[in-house]
């Protein structure tokens, strides 16, 4: 797999002092999957802004005494993060808080902007002193900025918002405001709903919502601003409607949890249809279906009632192991898979298999899987992936900005077959996209190079070149 500044947000107002704190946790706990890297919670008591942040899993993170040491409030923001460049340190963590002279900033986004550099680049030729390598400062840079000329919180990241280009969907609290806001293309998910005592959540997924008791309302529209002050709800939609709709085709493929919703469609259900269309173009005879957890199971169940062919648990998940895309860097990647899954040799052994997954963006984890298979006895292994191949960078949320490291830009399909090892490889085709989601407000960039805004100047933002030229100089590149 492979995805770029992939994160989740979360955020709550509510109408009564309360542990905010906890109530976040649990949110990003739901969204732990987004990223494993770091996270972070902020709460606002009072217009007291009190934090922790740091590096690890959310429970690792907010043990009881930590959770017990941030106070109560009505205001509290979270995220937990996979970063595409910088170091995974405390530095980079989020949510990034601002002291401003017209008051305090917290803010977490998810995204990535495409004019980041050139963003950057003007505000350090200002004056701005950057202490983090996350397009997130860059974002609460220019909504201070902002800030410091408008009469309102959300007036500043509306003009901020005219600057901005590419991905974001974020979270910001100010000392007695809550806002949320998603950017005109709506490229990553953004939701919101209301528990029962009265309590307003904001989430990148509904799942979280849920997770904590909250109703969903409905998602955050594509240039939206929304406010919660206590009184009211402010919808600001100054910026709709002013891009074509862009959520990116690979939250449905991969990145949010199957029982999540997006948009109105069921990320369970497109992974299943996807199934089912690449039984219909990519038939074979075979005794049994199996999916790779945990994305690819929904696809695989898709293949399995399309074709007939019986499905089964081909291989066990380490439930206590990150997913292998999310974990930074390449060394840590391969080190993993070799613990992360094992096959159940009961199920495949003297079988021709059937193997779903996701994606193929490197090769490694797919051929590292195709091996466990063969070892447990499978006669044939015939993979399905339920998503076209990965030929171009994406500058809006995966963390391959160059097409070095995609192995679909290097082979053809019976070339990237015979690398790991399988007797027959078949993709999802592009066309189907629109079939799977169930309609074509869609990116599908990193498939068929139709970039929605225009290509960054500077793409230097690839984590595993990064670690590559600063550790693994002479060694070759991954497969």
């Amino acid at each position: 797999m492979s995805i770029h500044e992939e994160c989740g947000v979360f955020g709550v107002f509510s109408p009564r002092v309360v542990d905010a704190a906890s109530i976040v946790y649990y949110g990003l706990y739901a969204l732990q999957h987004r990223g494993q890297e770091s996270c972070g919670i902020v709460v606002n008591d009072d217009g007291v802004f009190a934090s922790h942040k740091d590096v690890g899993l959310v429970g690792e993170v907010f043990t009881n005494s930590i959770l017990e040491s941030l106070p109560y409030g009505q205001i509290a923001v979270g995220h937990v993060r996979y970063g595409t460049t910088g170091g995974t340190n405390r530095t980079n963590c989020q949510p990034i808080e601002v002291n401003h002279q017209k008051g305090r900033m917290a803010i977490a986004h998810n995204g990535n902007l495409s004019n980041a550099a050139e963003l950057r680049d003007r505000l350090e030729m200002a004056g701005a002193i950057f202490h983090t390598t996350s397009d997130t400062e860059t974002i609460a840079y220019i909504v201070t900025k902002e800030r410091l000329s408008c009469g309102s919180i959300e007036e500043a990241l509306s003009r901020a918002m005219t600057i901005l280009e590419g991905a974001y969907s974020l979270v910001l609290m100010s000392p007695q405001k809550l806002i949320c806001a998603r950017d005109p293309y709506g490229f990553r998910p953004l939701c919101y709903g209301k528990t029962k005592d009265g309590m307003y959540v904001v989430a990148s997924e509904t799942a979280a919502l849920k997770a904590v008791g909250a109703e969903v309302i409905r998602d955050v529209m594509p240039g939206e601003i929304l406010v919660f002050d206590g009184k009211t709800i402010v919808s600001r939609r100054e910026h709709c409607r002013k891009r074509k709709k862009k959520i990116c085709s690979f939250e449905y493929i991969y990145f949010a949890r199957p029982d999540s919703v997006i948009d109105g469609i069921s990320v369970h259900g497109t992974r299943f249809r996807a199934g089912k269309i690449l039984a219909q173009h990519h038939p074979v005879d075979a005794d049994v279906v199996i999916g790779v957890p945990d994305s690819g199971l929904d696809a695989a169940l898709g293949y399995s009632q399309e074709t007939g062919i019986p499905y089964t648990i081909g291989l066990i998940k380490n439930k206590y192991i990150g997913r292998t895309f999310i974990s930074p860097g390449q060394s840590s990647r391969l080190d993993q898979v070799k613990i992360k899954l094992s096959a159940v040799e009961e199920n495949v052994k003297g079988k021709r298999v059937v193997l779903v997954d996701d994606s193929i963006v490197r090769g490694t984890t797919s051929g590292r899987i195709v091996k466990l298979l063969r070892e447990a006895g499978a006669t044939q292994i015939h993979m399905r992936i339920s998503s076209p191949p990965f030929l171009h960078p994406c500058y809006y949320g995966t963390d391959i900005d160059s097409e070095k490291y995609l192995i679909a830009c290097k082979h053809s399909i019976s070339e990237i077959s015979q690398i790991i090892g399988t007797d027959t490889l078949g993709y999802l085709p592009v066309a189907e996209l629109k079939t799977m989601i169930g309609n074509g407000d869609y990116c599908s960039a990193c498939f068929d190079g139709g970039y929605p805004t225009a290509v960054p100047s500077d793409t230097c933002k690839d984590r595993f070149e990064q670690k590559l030229s600063l550790k693994n100089r002479g060694k070759s590149d991954p497969a």
